[in-house]
């Protein structure tokens, strides 16, 4: 079966729409960020990511974020931030699920400037999305290897809140 649009009429009904579910959400833990500094490219920040607690309706998958994780920010010349995150999420029953992610936040400069100053801003005046991925050796949770999954996020004062979404 197929639907008709106007840059592929080929196009089957089935990939004609991005269907997601909701995975977990994750909040983290963090401090204010190190300012490496200017580089001839960008502005650098490293954020240590002290800990966090993260939820979801799947069975089992519910527990902390590791201490030790961090956020290499990297503030562009257009005022966006791209975001290159690794951490270790431990399940209450103990398994250990590495997540990395990319991302961008991006909005008017009074409502970036608000979020430098640790304010908290509603997630509607700016853009905080993430794409991450999960590496696990536990067998309970083999299935999050093979997940595309993105995200929304907002930040607050304690440090960044996401909703993780399975792609379907």
């Amino acid at each position: 079966m197929t639907t008709t649009s106007s840059w592929d009429p080929q196009l089957p009904a089935a990939l004609a729409e991005i269907r997601t579910r909701p995975l977990l959400a994750i909040e983290f833990e963090v401090p204010p960020p190190l300012d490496v500094g200017a580089t001839p490219t960008a502005n650098r920040r490293v954020a240590v990511i002290e800990g966090g607690r993260f939820t979801s309706d799947r069975e089992g998958l519910q527990g902390i974020v590791l201490p030790g994780g961090s956020d290499w920010l990297t503030i562009r010349p257009d005022g966006a931030t791209a975001l290159d995150v690794r951490v270790v999420l431990q399940t209450d029953a103990g398994d250990t699920i590495a997540m990395t992610y990319a991302g961008l936040r991006h909005g008017p400069a009074e409502a970036m400037e608000r979020l430098a100053r640790g304010e908290e801003v509603d997630p509607s005046e700016y853009y905080f999305r993430a794409t991450p991925s999960f590496h696990t050796s536990s067998e309970r949770f083999d299935w999050l290897n093979r997940l595309v999954c993105v995200s929304t996020g907002y930040r607050k004062a304690t440090g960044p809140v996401y909703h993780v979404f399975e792609v379907l």
